[in-house]
């Protein structure tokens, strides 16, 4: 018999400045890394006025984890210290491995209508830290769409589902990263191997994500669950839209400060010594 995944705890996203003053929200950080493992942050920015989001995030360091970006609408241009640069685009992933050390920026262009993009970061673990930084660019034509039933939507980033894989592949970390949407009152479930974390984020509508219980999980809000080999929802009258991940832990020691995640202090001290002497980055084009 298949074991269920209850509700662990739902928690809302924290309204929260980053970059050069961009508005956004936060939904997981650093006082989930240790239950939502190898998972270290959520961000949700989303706004109509582009003053919220056009400062944008200039040059800035990543070090020992991935950033994955991905847009709902709008744009975001982006541009690296090793060459690379290009614009990701409504429907558009971004999987950026940091490795031993990147400098990057994205800068998000003025938008009509609801901008909308989220940006997850994957820890790596201990052996591939300081593995060579790259890029996998993913556009929206590329990202396979699953359908088991009417009213049913599930956009397949990393992982597999019904028959469709995901473009993002050769992970480091095992997860699987799904966007999925249903219609009014539809019941969804998926299979989730027992060992991995999992949670998912609703940025429309609400819903249920457990059977006989009247707690329901609104938008901006994070459902963390328990332990379990299958997770369920059922959408409530104006349907729901979520992100799904789940992911393997490492349970490794985690030493992370802003955009640098390593696992001792001394490694923190030694990439922010880096930073200073202009040493940080290892990979040149």
């Amino acid at each position: 018999m298949t074991i269920r995944r209850r509700i662990d705890r739902i928690w809302d996203s924290q309204p929260t400045v980053e970059g050069a003053g961009v508005n956004l929200r936060r939904a997981i950080g650093h006082s989930e890394v240790k239950r939502l493992d190898p998972f270290l942050m959520l961000d949700d920015f989303h706004s109509a006025d582009p003053g919220d989001y056009v400062a944008g995030f200039p040059f800035h360091p990543h070090r020992g984890m991935e950033t994955v970006t991905y847009m709902i609408s709008g744009a975001v241009e982006h541009q690296d210290s090793i060459g690379n640069k290009g614009v990701i685009e409504s429907g558009d992933v971004q999987w950026m491995t940091a490795g031993s050390g990147i400098l990057h920026q994205e800068m998000p262009r003025e938008y009509d209508g609801m901008m909308q993009g989220f940006q997850l970061w994957v820890n790596l673990p201990k052996v591939h830290k300081m593995m060579p930084p790259r890029y996998r660019d993913i556009k929206a034509r590329m990202i396979p769409i699953s359908r088991p039933k009417d009213g049913i939507e599930v956009k397949v980033i990393a992982g597999k589902m019904e028959g469709a894989q995901g473009p993002i592949r050769d992970l480091v970390v095992e997860v699987e990263f799904l966007d999925i949407k249903l219609g009014p009152d539809l019941e969804f479930s998926h299979d989730v191997p027992s060992e991995r974390n999992a949670f998912a984020y609703v940025f429309e509508g609400d819903g249920h994500f457990e059977e006989e219980s009247d707690i329901k999980a609104h938008k901006e809000q994070v459902v963390l669950f328990s332990d379990g080999e299958e997770i369920w929802a059922h959408s409530g009258e104006r349907g729901i839209r979520f992100l799904f991940a789940s992911g393997v832990p490492l349970k490794e020691p985690v030493a992370w400060r802003g955009p640098v995640v390593m696992n001792t202090q001394s490694e923190l001290d030694q990439a922010f010594d880096e930073l200073r002497r202009g040493t940080f980055v290892k990979l040149t084009k």
